[in-house]
């Protein structure tokens, strides 16, 4: 989210003074580095569906908009879509309710049955599901770290400037943030301050005395190996409450844990596999009973508690305090839109490309959640 802000405030004024202050500029443990890295038209919130539909058009022409001199990233965008599957009657009524708004804001999605998804994806049991709801066009995967060191190298290219750092303090006077206090003693004047701090945007808040419900919560991706080809394959989610996408010549994979503490240590774990991963991918995929375990890693959704949908915008009292957190699993493929918006509104007071209003900081105020159904994990 920083980076993307950095990169649009200076394509968009290339006059503008950038600072991004980077804990960690390795991004060892950043959750754009950590990510699965796919996008989705399949939400449920009309605004969500826009940002992904603006940031896939920006994902597609990544190449071209973030090339430095002669040399342009190549994100490795796949589109082979999203493929949720229903097993019961509320699924299948959820599936229908979210695909009617999907289709109403101009996604391509299909409803499809049994027998059609047997047809499709020969390599999935079917016996137990009532309908899938399948992207068409528009969703996939793509490299994370990439997209993220490419925003990084061309924003610093447009002048944007990465100062290794850690935020200790703020310093409020009246209704400002006037400046910014660092680990070892420096001490910046603020223009605007954004907080961009992923998983950690609780405690930098608080140091500016607001209460943000974002934690940090973890997830483990699986590395899978599969001798068994599966054609095709999308990013799947099964009701049981795994999702499965391809990764090079296997495949990644992972599940909401059962337990869900704040702040968990960055350690895969692997007994989730072992107990309930794999049982369920076999289940659904018989090729993945003779599969194997070959990795894992984890990483930190910032879990926005109060709805699951990222807050985005201005403070309503502190006028130049400003939010890109919360996004709840799904802010790697929500930059790109969120960026251009955040730095409209930061250069123009308002937003011009794509209207964000709805997940605005008041809304938490106002106590006004703005529910987000679709969220994997």
């Amino acid at each position: 989210m920083g980076s993307a802000l950095a990169y649009w405030l200076t394509r968009l004024e290339p006059t503008a003074s950038v600072v991004v202050i980077e804990r960690d500029p390795s991004y060892a443990t950043a959750s754009s580095a950590l990510s699965a890295a796919s996008i989705r038209q399949q939400f449920t919130t009309p605004v969500n569906i826009r940002i992904s539909q603006s940031s896939i058009e920006f994902l597609r022409a990544s190449g071209e908009l973030l090339a430095v001199d002669d040399s342009k990233p190549d994100i490795g965008l796949n589109e082979a879509g999203y493929l949720y599957l229903a097993n019961d009657a509320p699924g299948l009524e959820s599936l229908r309710q979210a695909h009617a708004i999907q289709t109403q804001h101009g996604a391509a999605v299909a409803l499809l049955t049994a027998p059609e998804l047997a047809a499709r994806f020969p390599w999935l049991a079917t016996g137990d599901v009532a309908a899938g709801s399948l992207g068409l066009r528009g969703e996939g995967w793509f490299d994370g770290y990439l997209l993220l060191t490419a925003f990084v190298r061309k924003a610093r290219s447009q002048g944007a400037r990465f100062m290794r750092g850690e935020v200790t303090g703020v310093e409020i006077r009246g209704r400002r943030a006037e400046r910014i206090v660092l680990a070892d003693g420096t001490r910046l004047l603020c223009g605007t301050l954004i907080n961009a701090a992923g998983p950690w945007a609780r405690a930098v808040a608080r140091l500016a005395g607001v209460d943000l419900p974002v934690f940090a919560r973890r997830r483990t991706v699986y590395v899978v190996a599969c001798r068994t080809r599966m054609e095709s394959c999308p990013l799947l989610i099964d009701p049981s409450g795994f999702w499965l996408r391809p990764e090079g010549r296997g495949f990644i994979a992972g599940l909401a844990p059962a337990d869900d503490p704040d702040d968990a240590p960055l350690e895969p774990d692997y007994a989730a596999f072992e107990s309930a991963l794999w049982p369920a991918l076999a289940a659904r995929l018989p090729a993945f009973e003779a599969a194997r375990l070959e990795r894992a890693w984890a990483g930190y959704y910032e879990m926005n508690v109060f709805d699951h949908n990222g807050i985005v915008g201005l403070h309503p009292e502190i006028a130049n305090l400003g939010f890109m957190n919360g996004f709840s699993g799904h802010g790697m493929q929500q930059g790109p839109a969120v960026g251009r918006g955040m730095a409209e509104l930061i250069l123009h007071g308002r937003f011009i490309t794509l209207d964000l209003t709805a997940l605005g900081f008041d809304r938490l105020a106002g106590k006004r959640p703005l529910r987000e159904l679709n969220v994997i994990g």
